[in-house]
């Protein structure tokens, strides 16, 4: 049986952890770029890093949020099915999805993204004279982006995944003497 009170608790538990481990998942990343980018040259760049962080967290978790919305969401239906509220669970499911959004992203051909200088366009993308062949293992920045998975599953645990299916009712009827 479903309790329906806890069932819609825990929905909205749902939304706001999921919300809250894409904007801990773009900060990550967003924070860690834009230090390593920085160059320390006065107190006037403070703001203007705490501006960068905050819109390119922003910017971040959108695309995260879009990107990982289908595959989370079975996730995290499979979970609360299977009443797992481990922070084992959440953590693994956050990090390979994140590694596997970013390894299938890596697989996308370079010019999907650029305009040729065909056909009167502005843009132009060089492209070298010789491809590079596609490299084997993973691809550059796999760590970064396990890590951001990571912590956004671990997020989400702190939030709804440690209550995993609590709205099923366990609860047998009472039993009447035999007389």
């Amino acid at each position: 049986m479903i309790d329906g009170t806890k069932l819609f608790i825990q929905l909205l538990r749902i939304a706001l952890g999921f919300s809250l481990a894409i904007i801990a998942a773009g900060l990550f990343l967003s924070w860690g770029f834009v230090r390593t980018l920085s160059v320390q040259s006065g107190p006037e760049t403070d703001i203007i890093q705490l501006i960068a962080i905050t819109w390119s967290t922003i910017i971040s978790a959108s695309i995260i949020g879009a990107l990982s919305l289908i595959p989370s969401g079975f996730a995290i239906g499979f979970a609360e099915l299977m009443r797992w509220r481990g922070v084992v669970y959440h953590v693994s499911a956050g990090g390979i999805i994140a590694l596997v959004l970013w390894g299938v992203g890596g697989a996308l051909p370079a010019d999907l993204f650029y305009t040729s200088n065909e056909a009167g366009s502005i843009l132009t993308y060089s492209v070298p004279a010789t491809p590079t062949p596609p490299s084997e293992g993973l691809r550059p920045g796999s760590t970064v982006a396990a890590s951001a998975g990571f912590i956004a599953g671990f997020v989400y645990w702190l939030i709804a995944g440690s209550a995993s299916g609590g709205w099923y009712i366990d609860k047998q009827p009472p039993r009447t003497p035999a007389s």
